[in-house]
């Protein structure tokens, strides 16, 4: 219901009330503008964007402690909306004050301050989806952040550092005995550094060759480490050659396991599983040993999923060899390597030519074998 009366100061007062009974007011000096507020609030309750005038007094920072409470996410997750939410130079601005040109600012500065594309791209992300969550919950009548333009990125075939398998033999060679199986498995099953922080004994059976990825390793508080399960989809079973299942039980035999889990690989503090610092202390020394530059432990899980592409396998095949939630996804990083239409068509035509040079060559040596049997 709404309506409008003039007060006795010559003023007009609008009012209205909204689905919960609750009243809200406004006074005019013109009775034109009464009507044109009455006339904008009904066309929002009646498109479903109607906004509470009260709710707009939130900000991104109380409206996160809320929303962040109710969602249900894995460590990593938590700590990467909390640190774009803290990166935010709008964080304390009130949601009927909150303009696209914020998102804009904010993505601009980060750039200028020398943020990767791809980190900008993420937290802008983790922004857009909490302001989301606020239109959701009614706090917002449209999200500001939607369509902002973005640093590029650059292409992945671009970006992507594949090792030759000369270079992996050399770090494998340099790298002391009980790191070469986690080497190994980064860079023959495509596994994660969390997740062969996280291999204990049991994940591995030697008789089938398959190796089961079941938790992977975040960092944590000074002295701990967080175990967890893998990324949402990575879950997986790897089927591993011949040669790395020899490598893990060899590591077995000589090196051993820890703990009552049955670790693969500790770190230097309570014979945890080792921290993402401490691998990446041991990974550069080994790298440096064998002379090899500008590799990252992570470029393992390219030349693994390489060797796929490169052997013939699909898309589905590499997705759940690599633990991708999503098809997409693989052909997202990894698109570039697969053979394209050209080269299939050229390899389907050399078939053909092959083919079709070698049969009448074969046909005259049969007709010649029996001409000359005719002859004796």
């Amino acid at each position: 219901m709404a309506s409008i009366q003039k007060r006795d100061n010559g003023s007009w007062r609008a009012r209205y009330r909204d689905h919960a009974g609750k009243e809200h007011a406004k006074h005019f000096t013109r009775k034109i503008d009464a009507q044109k507020w009455l006339d904008e609030v009904t066309a929002s309750v009646v498109t479903g964007s109607y906004i509470d005038p009260k709710s707009g007094r939130v900000t991104l920072n109380s409206f996160f402690v809320d929303w962040a409470g109710r969602q249900l996410w894995a460590a990593g997750t938590s700590k990467a909306m909390s640190l774009a939410v803290r990166s935010c130079t709008f964080g304390d601005v009130e949601f009927r004050n909150l303009k696209r040109s914020h998102i804009e600012s904010w993505v601009k500065k980060m750039s200028v301050d020398g943020l990767a594309p791809g980190t900008v791209k993420t937290r802008y992300s983790n922004v857009r989806s909490i302001l989301r969550g606020a239109v959701k919950d009614r706090l917002l009548a449209s999200n500001p952040a939607d369509g902002i333009t973005l640093p590029r990125v650059r292409k992945a075939e671009a970006a992507m550092t594949i090792p030759a398998p000369a270079e992996v033999g050399r770090i494998l060679d340099a790298a002391p005995e009980w790191f070469r199986p986690f080497i190994a498995l980064c860079a023959f099953a495509g596994l994660r550094l969390g997740e062969a922080a996280g291999v204990q004994l049991g994940d591995v059976d030697f008789l089938r060759r398959t190796l089961n990825v079941q938790r992977q390793i975040q960092r944590s508080l000074p002295g701990t480490v967080a175990i967890t399960p893998p990324k949402y989809g990575s879950e997986r079973v790897v089927f591993i050659p011949e040669g790395l299942a020899q490598i893990l039980a060899s590591h077995v035999q000589n090196v051993g396991v820890r703990g009552s889990e049955k670790w693969l690989f500790v770190g230097p503090v309570n014979g945890l599983p080792p921290a993402q610092n401490t691998v990446g202390g041991w990974w550069r020394k080994a790298v440096k040993a064998a002379g090899v530059e500008g590799l990252r432990l992570h470029d393992l899980r390219h030349f693994y999923a390489s060797g796929l592409i490169a052997a013939g396998c699909d898309v589905v095949t590499v997705q759940r060899a690599l633990g991708h939630a999503k098809a997409t996804t693989t052909l997202d990083t990894y698109a570039h390597l697969w053979p394209t239409a050209e080269d299939r068509t050229r390899a389907a035509a050399a078939g053909l030519l092959d083919e079709a040079l070698r049969i009448p060559a074969d046909s005259l040596r049969t007709e010649d074998v029996s001409s000359a049997g005719s002859l004796l």
